[in-house]
């Protein structure tokens, strides 16, 4: 089985490069970078929506992902200690019977 190739962030801007400022066919430059034409096309689709957020690499996130990724936590808090009052509420109800 073949392992998953991963490109830095300047590899993949300097492949849209190649394309938009050169004017390099996707086809032909996909064959001299040996990657799938669709790749490419999605790094110059990727740098064309967001230029600054663009290939933010592993670990990285732009700021709306981590803004939803922090929700999520804060969300998965809020709903154990609503857990844990039921719970205790719970308790003291079947206690003070």
């Amino acid at each position: 089985m073949a392992t998953r190739r991963t490109f830095s962030s300047e590899f993949k801007r300097e492949a849209v490069r190649l394309v938009k400022d050169r004017g390099v066919a996707i086809s032909q430059a996909a064959r001299d970078l040996d990657l799938h034409e669709n790749v490419l096309r999605k790094w110059v689709r990727e740098l064309a929506v967001d230029p600054q957020y663009a290939f933010p690499g592993q670990g990285q996130m732009k700021p709306e992902q981590a803004e939803i990724d922090r929700l999520k936590k804060e969300n998965a808090k809020l709903r154990m200690e609503r857990d844990i009052l039921k719970k205790a509420a719970a308790y003291f109800a079947k206690e003070s019977m």
